[in-house]
């Protein structure tokens, strides 16, 4: 579309604005999980390549859908995948906005009922509490606001699947989480283990996390959390703080919508020492934690592997203790799992046991210790460390690899079951090393896989792969 450079800059300062901010008059909705990103998308015209109506459901405030200019009516429709309650309704307009639009509703695509209409648009963010259900929601413009088309930076959906909770997905019947005593539990008080994927670093791999790669690791490997692993350096968070805070948001809402948890990681690694980047972990968590505070679903890893001679136990309790009162001044509820020395070994890699955690464990509630193995590398002196350690802490294994420990190599398929009947007696939750395709042995699916897939099945998937999406679709009894 046609406009003077300011028109297009004020829109796009705008459009990143407005998802910041926390809607009035939206209280009621505020704890309904966003459900239309990364779905499945149609529209009645498309302006030009590059402003597909997929755009609209990117989470990417910065891309928009645009309509054929000129043309009344015009609509764009999001398929939420199943039937789904809905409460709410943002539409991110661009300058080219509805003056009379209707929100509808539809089980099928094709009968449709209103949810919402208005004769009076002014463009903006218009945040719309609605009653409605069904598995499309549809945005129908009648009259155009300008001489254009019709433009939205971002359409939202909020709501649940049809059916309430007790059952479905694992958010469904788990709810918020929390640790009781030495487990996690669920909030009803039942111990419970999580199990899920990792993935790879998302400077690298993003291309593997997509609708139809989330698709089928909730619904073909019926998963329960996804880990999303935000690197810090080596490419990741320091060089573009906006845009990995932004696709951390973005897979946040994508496993909200799907009904699996999700492990926000600060994959801090080099350098191990976690005070190196303890202020930008403050200024990261605190946007995380304000936006997704009512979610039921989110955890916080606050350090992924401390490592070094000089980053002793004490040095990661202090960290953890100028850190988890930023993310609690937001969320009180969430588990927040806090890194251990050696590379999250127990202190085991570095010459330590858990004895040093036990003696003096971080001054906190409703946190876990994290353990990582790989178990081509790591024998029986860790498998017994995790062991003894569980008896006594709350421990989340947040990565393993049946391989060794650069996650490449031969696969150890009889350690690894060793560690994995251990963790479901003592109901230690775990998350796999990796999500991507990667030519490592670690990374599950083969080279070339991402982004296009299929993801479902075993087709594409290597030893690994298959040997992992097993055991993780034979779940724990929610």
């Amino acid at each position: 579309m046609r406009r003077s450079a300011g028109a297009r800059i004020f829109a796009v300062v705008a459009a990143l604005v407005a998802p910041l901010m926390v809607p009035s008059g939206a209280s009621a909705a505020v704890a309904d999980p966003l459900v239309s990103q990364g779905r499945p998308v149609a529209a009645s015209s498309v302006e030009a390549a590059g402003l597909e109506p997929d755009k609209a459901v990117d989470g990417n405030a910065s891309t928009r859908w645009a309509s054929a200019e000129g043309v009344d009516p015009q609509w764009i429709r999001v398929d939420l995948g199943a039937a789904h309650t809905i409460s709410r309704v943002r539409l991110t307009w661009e300058v080219a906005h509805a003056r009379a639009y209707r929100v509808q509703t539809s089980p099928d695509g094709s009968t449709w009922s209103d949810v919402y209409s208005t004769a009076s648009g002014d463009g903006g963010t218009d945040d719309l509490t609605v009653s409605g259900s069904g598995r499309y929601v549809r945005v129908y413009g009648t009259q155009r606001g300008t001489q254009w088309g019709y433009s939205l930076w971002e359409l939202e959906v909020f709501g649940t699947p049809t059916g309430g909770s007790g059952g479905g997905t694992p958010v469904q019947a788990n709810g918020q989480l929390r640790v009781c005593g030495i487990k996690l539990c669920n909030e009803n008080g039942k111990q419970i283990q999580l199990r899920g994927m990792s993935s790879h670093g998302i400077q690298w791999y993003d291309q593997c996390l997509n609708s139809a790669s989330l698709d089928a690791l909730a619904n073909d490997w019926k998963a329960d959390v996804l880990r999303i692993s935000m690197y810090i350096q080596e490419g990741g968070y320091e060089t573009n703080p906006r845009l990995f805070t932004d696709r951390v948001h973005s897979l946040i809402e994508m496993a909200t919508a799907r009904g699996m948890y999700a492990i926000v990681d600060w994959h801090m690694l080099t350098p191990g020492d976690p005070m190196y980047n303890l202020s930008r972990a403050k200024t990261f968590f605190t946007e995380i934690a304000q936006r997704h505070d009512g979610k039921k679903n989110v955890l916080y890893e606050i350090a992924n592997e401390p490592n070094g001679d000089a980053v002793t136990w004490p040095v990661i309790r202090d960290y953890a203790h100028q850190l988890i009162p930023v993310i609690r001044q937001h969320d009180a509820d969430a588990p927040i799992l806090v890194g251990t020395r050696g590379w999250s070994s127990l202190g085991v890699s570095a010459g330590g046991n858990e004895t040093e955690i036990i003696n003096n464990p971080v001054n906190a509630a409703n946190i876990m210790y994290t353990f990582h193995f790989y178990a081509a590398s790591h024998d029986s002196l860790y498998l017994n460390t995790l062991s003894r350690a569980a008896d006594r802490l709350p421990i989340f294994v947040t990565e393993f690899g049946t391989q060794t420990a650069s996650g490449d190599g031969a696969n150890n398929f009889a350690r690894s079951q060793q560690y994995l009947d251990l963790m479901a007696q003592k109901k230690i939750s775990w998350v796999n090393w990796n999500f991507s395709d990667d030519f490592r042995t670690g990374a599950v699916f083969t080279t070339g896989t991402c982004p296009s897939g299929p993801f479902a099945g075993t087709s594409r998937l290597k030893e690994a792969g298959v040997w992992v999406r097993d055991r993780i679709r034979t779940a724990d009894d929610f």
